[in-house]
């Protein structure tokens, strides 16, 4: 069911249709690695990584929880008349520690003043069954959303970008998270190296069989201070990233391919000037981008889910 005259389901409207009003995400950064940088499955992160490109000023775990949600309050109250937040818990992998960590950090974030809910950004090889529980228990109260970076449904590119994770890991981790009473996220990087245009739309069929409620998407990037930043130095030709004609072109098509009934929360990623490398799209904004995206859906008359049964 449409919640807007959209022709995709678009997450702002749900937060809004949720809440019944405009609730702001404010970022936390509380110092966590992932099994992939620290050894217990692999070293130097994913080929693609750089936190830096999406944690605000105000987001450093030098810093205690109360005190990043309060400046995220701060910074963002001038900007917004948000007065719900929701405390997003965003830098590397959020699951990552025992169960009485986890939930002394998650619940010093609900304690804060107009804390409505968390979301907890993680890998799918990082949740237990006593967080799964846990979180349960929490959704009784507050909005909770996990969302696991799944980022490719293919083994091969999973394997070549270091995530020492499988799809297999995503799918089983997921069917166990569903009918929790909390949202579940899936995030997907558009364009990782070796992925022809027939494999990113199969993405689209692949992830809307598992029981996601949410969706983020973003073209690949190159940025400074990752591996691949090295890598396309090294060998530009071994990557075909997307000019943003192109994305938008391609990005109507993948939402037809899509479940009806997931919610798109992001089609891009804005990473800051100084860090990025390439594709640069002449600073196009997200609302420019979701507007051309709106538009060329239009015009092409497509909608999300208007080739997922034939799909299937």
């Amino acid at each position: 069911m449409r919640i807007t005259g959209k022709r995709y389901l678009d997450y702002s409207s749900f937060i809004k249709q949720t809440f019944g009003e405009r609730v702001q995400k404010i970022s936390l950064d509380i110092g966590f690695s992932c099994p992939n940088r620290d050894g217990s499955k692999g070293y130097g992160g994913c080929t693609y990584c750089n936190n830096s490109t999406f944690n605000p000023e105000y987001c450093k775990p030098s810093k205690s929880i109360q005190q990043q949600l309060q400046q995220g309050i701060s910074f963002f109250s001038k900007k917004h008349k948000s007065k719900k937040y929701l405390a997003y818990f965003q830098a590397y992998t959020n699951t990552y520690s025992d169960l009485n960590s986890l939930k002394k950090m998650y619940e010093e974030a609900l304690s804060v003043p107009n804390v409505v809910g968390l979301v907890i950004g993680t890998r799918p090889d990082c949740v237990s069954d006593e967080v799964i529980d846990y979180l349960a228990d929490l959704a009784k109260k507050y909005f909770i959303s996990l969302e696991f970076g799944i980022e490719s449904t293919l083994n091969k590119t999973l394997e070549k970008v270091n995530r020492c994770h499988t799809f297999e890991d995503s799918e089983k981790i997921i069917k166990k998270c569903e009918n929790k009473g909390f949202y579940i996220g899936a995030h997907l990087i558009i364009g990782l190296p070796g992925e022809t245009k027939k494999a990113l739309l199969n993405h689209a069929t692949v992830i809307s069989k598992l029981p996601i409620h949410t969706l983020k998407l973003h073209h690949l990037q190159i940025v400074k201070h990752s591996i691949m930043a090295v890598q396309y130095k090294r060998n530009p030709n071994d990557f075909n990233l997307f000019t943003s004609e192109g994305y938008i072109d391609f990005i109507t098509d993948f939402i037809g391919y899509l479940r009806p009934s997931i919610i798109i929360e992001r089609f891009i990623s804005e990473t800051p000037k100084e860090l990025l490398i390439a594709p640069k799209w002449g600073n196009l904004k997200n609302f420019e981008i979701v507007a051309k995206i709106d538009k060329k859906l239009a015009e092409k008359d497509i909608w999300q889910g208007k080739f997922y049964k034939n799909a299937l």
